[in-house]
């Protein structure tokens, strides 16, 4: 019986694993502080359409992200960071992650359609199609400028979050925020490339650093740093938040900006993975920021 139920645990942390739980989860949170922020500043949004939301959109994210595993299987067997996920190690099956995918897609999609509203369950398939299929196959291996392109599909959470409590997106406020993680996405994923260079290229994969060099790529990431500092300025500007997140925006801006200017002038693989792990802390912490502001504005 334990021996049963050990190996239908280990099965099920396998299928979890193909959905990229670390990556998703920032995915639902930036489309949470989308569902706040749509929301009154002197009250909650409805809490049942959050969590009908939140959970169609970690389906449906969770889904996008084993298709990917399924399409990159042979990169990610040569890839160091990638090579224990289930499907190079063999543990699951082509057959069994479509199974997976499809099931808990579906699912997601049902739920964001029955229980949130029609527009946020095209907007999630549209997301999952930009990601599994145009991301994925047509520009991760074709253009060095994959992860600009490809970044609207990661830059949509809020607008996702925003439609579920708004219902529409006629407000310019979640364009705001679609831009900012635009803005991000490079510099996070090509400080990255930059100390993963070696493995990229062995994968056959056309990365910024690969087609142009390493230089190149950290002039690229620290004019994307500044204009991503500039970005987060313009919710401030255009009323959607007050001091309190424009100082956070500030703080934060500034210590990357300092990450990419070191990147720039006295490179190193340490300092990149510095720079990539304070980027996904940076993200979070600004969007918590936004969040505060809408609730504490003084």
């Amino acid at each position: 019986m334990q021996l049963t139920l050990d190996r239908a645990t280990h099965r099920l942390r396998q299928f979890y694993e193909l959905t990229k739980p670390r990556v998703v989860s920032l995915i639902v949170f930036c489309a949470v502080i989308g569902m706040f922020l749509a929301g009154p500043t002197d009250g909650l949004p409805p809490m049942a359409i959050v969590l009908d939301a939140a959970i169609g959109i970690f389906l449906v994210a969770g889904a996008a992200a084993a298709i990917n595993c399924l399409i990159e299987q042979r990169i990610d067997a040569v890839m160091a960071r990638t090579r224990a996920r289930p499907l190079p190690r063999g543990e699951v099956s082509v057959a069994q992650t479509l199974v997976f995918a499809g099931v808990i897609g579906g699912i997601g999609l049902a739920i964001l359609y029955r229980y949130v509203n029609p527009l946020t369950m095209w907007l999630t398939l549209a997301t999952f199609v930009g990601y599994a299929v145009i991301y994925t196959v047509l520009l991760k291996p074709a253009t060095p400028q994959n992860i600009v392109i490809g970044g609207a599909s990661g830059a949509m959470p809020p607008i996702l979050g925003w439609a579920a409590v708004a219902g529409d997106l006629s407000s310019p406020y979640p364009y705001l925020l679609f831009l900012i993680i635009f803005a991000w996405t490079p510099p996070h994923f090509w400080a990255l490339a930059l100390y993963r260079t070696e493995e990229y290229a062995t994968a056959g994969i056309p990365m910024l650093p690969v087609t142009h060099g390493a230089k190149f790529t950290r002039l690229h990431l620290l004019l994307y740093t500044v204009l991503l500092f500039a970005c987060t300025l313009l919710p401030f500007i255009a009323g959607m938040s007050g001091p309190l997140y424009l100082a956070a925006a500030l703080v934060l801006g500034v210590v990357f900006l300092i990450y990419a200017t070191r990147i720039y002038i006295e490179y190193s693989d340490r300092l990149a993975r510095q720079t990539f792990r304070y980027s996904i802390l940076y993200l979070a912490l600004l969007f918590a920021a936004l969040l505060f502001d809408h609730y504490l504005r003084f």
